[in-house]
């Protein structure tokens, strides 16, 4: 199972202003739902952030141009086939779907955002939609959150859902988010699709903002294997039917509250990814201080976290903090003072002053890395910036699960 994580979902609030809907269409060879539908009421505004992969998926590229052209309608996911790696083809197989769900709700098909996720350089066959769009539509439901997140699901072993309600300035507004991935998860906007939605009322320009800001503290600070999708997405929806007066004002304390609620919906979501690693055992919480900048906080922090050597000890609990040691130096970091920086493994200094802190023992380290949640502390005595970057180890079954994904 998942480092921390059960099947059962929590208590999930509907988002008035959207519907949603799971079904199984056909698209994917395994049993299972593997077509969804996001219906969002006139007046709602949707921010998007995707995959930085240049090999970008074919439904990345419409989303994209559609969201230039029009606030979407209809979110149309599918799992079982990424439809990346596909050229032409796969561009008109993204088109048809779209143009086929739009027909179905009734709307143009420049308002409809596709999503797709699965098995790479295979055309995404069209024929399952023709009875799974009329289906999924036929069973839209405002309590479709936690169906939805199941749909969405490849290699993942649980669902992810979060759900938050909150008081801002009197007025009740509601949060709620699911996500998939598991494997190829390096963040670069990780394969990881999110659908996240707010009932309060948020000028488009501030919501593609919020979406941005919350994203590099969460989606983008995650790692399983160092591998970033085709087909990464996330997608932050406000249908502005709270009462809470619409946020445009990015100095207010209604969009510091807002913001710092929907960071912490993403940051959940993103370390639920984490924990259902594939093949995970370990979840790794990699914290750098002290550093120049985020960015070389955030430098440090992957640098550690892509290692195969420090996942594959982490696995085999093997407290061999050379490993550890051996990534901060080849981080990248100009001028790095070695004899200043100071290691941690749990609350254990493991380095400082160069080498092997003299209070640290074996025993401290064994006891530490027999847990199944880690932390390790970097402090770089180079500046007053921080960031948290979360991983998980590498197991016998991350090889066995990615060398069989296709059969």
């Amino acid at each position: 199972m998942p480092v921390g994580l059960s099947d059962q979902m929590p208590e999930l609030f509907p988002i008035a202003g959207m519907r949603l809907s799971s079904v199984r269409a056909g698209i994917k060879k395994r049993a299972g739902h593997d077509l969804v539908l996001i219906e969002l009421d006139e007046g709602c505004n949707t921010a998007a952030v995707f995959t930085k992969n240049d090999f970008c998926a074919a439904p990345v590229t419409l989303a994209k141009a559609h969201l230039v052209a029009h606030q979407p309608k209809v979110l149309m996911i599918n799992s079982g086939n990424a439809n990346a790696g596909t050229g032409e083809a796969g561009m008109q197989a993204a088109q048809a779907t779209c143009t086929m769900a739009a027909k179905v709700m009734g709307c143009e098909p420049e308002q409809v955002l596709p999503f797709s996720t699965g098995v790479i350089g295979e055309v995404l066959p069209v024929t399952p939609f023709e009875v799974g769009l009329p289906a999924a539509a036929a069973e839209l439901s405002v309590t479709g959150w936690a169906a939805a997140a199941r749909g969405i699901m490849t290699t993942d072993i649980v669902p992810k859902a979060v759900s938050k309600k909150l008081d801002i300035d009197g007025h009740a507004v509601t949060i709620t988010g699911i996500a998939k991935g598991s494997g190829m998860i390096h963040p670069n906007m990780a394969t990881m699709l999110g659908y996240v939605a707010t009932d309060a009322a948020v000028s488009l320009p501030l919501l593609q903002k919020m979406l941005t800001d919350a994203t590099d503290d969460s989606f983008n600070s995650i790692t399983v294997d160092g591998d970033t999708s085709t087909n990464d997405a996330c997608t932050l929806t406000a249908t502005g039917r709270s009462s809470l007066p619409e946020i445009s004002d990015a100095h207010s304390v209604a969009y510091a509250q807002l913001s710092e609620a929907v960071t912490q919906v993403l940051t959940e979501l993103a370390t639920m990814i984490v924990r259902d690693g594939e093949g995970a055992t370990k979840f790794i919480t990699i914290r750098v201080e002290e550093a120049a900048s985020k960015a070389e906080a955030k430098q440090v922090g992957f640098t550690i976290a892509h290692s195969p050597l420090v996942k594959t000890a982490f696995f085999a609990s093997d407290p061999n903090w050379g490993r550890i040691l051996a990534a901060v130096g080849r981080a990248g970091l100009d001028n790095l003072n070695l004899t200043a920086i100071r290691l941690y493994l749990g609350d254990a200094c493991i380095v400082e002053n160069g080498g092997r802190s003299p209070t640290y023992t074996e025993e401290q380290g064994a006891a530490v890395m027999k847990e199944a949640e880690i932390t390790i502390t970097v402090k770089l005595a180079r500046g007053t910036a921080a960031a948290t970057i979360y991983t998980c180890d590498f197991s016998y079954d991350y090889v066995k699960i990615n060398a069989e994904y296709r059969s």
